[in-house]
């Protein structure tokens, strides 16, 4: 029988400093938005978390692989984990505010759970999972509100292209396990945006033109941000986190994101969302406790 690993102070803070800064990272993108295009958005990203990344490795002298198979690998983890959701979801801020993006993110876990199913047999569905995904596919539906559902407009579409987004996520984990095991999660990190850089400089110069750096302050510092902490720092101390509390209970970092997204939006954009978005967040929150076993263990045994 698997058991939780219980959460220490140290890996709490941790915690809510990571999703305090990917919280941020949606605001900082949002900000970005308003000189450069998604895809622009995307490669800077990108290529300055991969300098980061590289920087890192190579002050912590990690070997690296040379089996081209490993180098394929991160290849398709950066398509699945940064280039497609990162491009659907920073299209889709254009036109979606920066907390409901946020609360549509949190669904990767849902999405997880599926996709994990699909693609390995010691990952089936059982009745606590079916409950928690259930719990989530309704919170998403709220939170993009039934009469979007029913009325197809941009805005619906730039919803929908946030859960495609989720869904990507929810391959890469997949890729992840199949392709890259073993891996140190420094050189898996700096493999994967390197693997993504050289998919969004092309594509973002074909699409949206050159990059630049003549940007407004602003927007430079936003990119600075959100490549360098909200993505090479965040996903160092993604990996860091992990070790000290285990996969089950950094799943509740989905649930830590959205306040701060939420919150900051407000104060810096004067963003407002529907009650049905906190509805939504709220479902979903019931149903990654549900899916993580933390509500589940608290039913009688014959009732699970």
């Amino acid at each position: 029988m698997n058991t939780q690993k219980s959460i220490s102070s140290r890996a709490w803070v941790e915690m809510l400093l990571l999703a305090a800064i990917w919280g941020a990272s949606f605001l900082s993108i949002r900000i970005a938005l308003d000189e450069v295009g998604p895809l622009t958005a995307v490669a800077h990203r990108v290529g300055w978390a991969a300098l980061a990344l590289w920087l890192v490795v190579w002050l912590m002298r990690l070997p690296l692989p040379r089996d081209p198979k490993i180098w394929l690998g991160f290849l398709g983890m950066g398509l699945l984990n940064n280039v497609i959701p990162f491009g659907l979801m920073a299209w889709g801020q254009l036109y979606i505010e920066t907390g409901l993006t946020s609360i549509l993110n949190a669904a990767t876990a849902i999405f997880g759970v599926i996709m994990a199913a699909l693609f390995f047999a010691d990952e089936r569905i059982t009745l606590r999972k079916a409950v928690g995904v259930t719990l989530g596919f309704a919170s998403v539906a709220m939170a993009i509100g039934f009469e979007n559902l029913r009325s197809f407009d941009l805005r619906s579409l730039a919803q929908l292209a946030v859960i495609g987004g989720t869904i990507s996520y929810a391959l890469a984990s997949v890729w992840a396990r199949k392709r890259l095991a073993g891996q140190p999660p420094q050189v898996a990190a700096a493999g994967m945006v390197t693997g993504s850089t050289l998919i969004m400089l092309p594509l973002a110069w074909w699409i949206e033109g050159p990059l630049t750096l003549k940007l407004q302050s602003d927007t430079i510092l936003a990119i600075g941000y959100y490549a360098l902490i909200g993505t090479a720092l965040a996903y160092l101390l993604y990996y860091r986190v992990l070790a000290m509390a285990g996969s089950g209970n950094l799943m509740l970092v989905t649930l830590l994101i959205p306040p701060f997204a939420i919150v900051l939006g407000g104060l810096v954009l004067d963003e407002t969302l529907q009650p049905s978005a906190y509805g939504g967040f709220a479902l979903l929150a019931l149903g990654l406790l549900v899916l993580d076993g933390r509500i589940w263990r608290l039913l009688p045994a014959r009732a699970r």
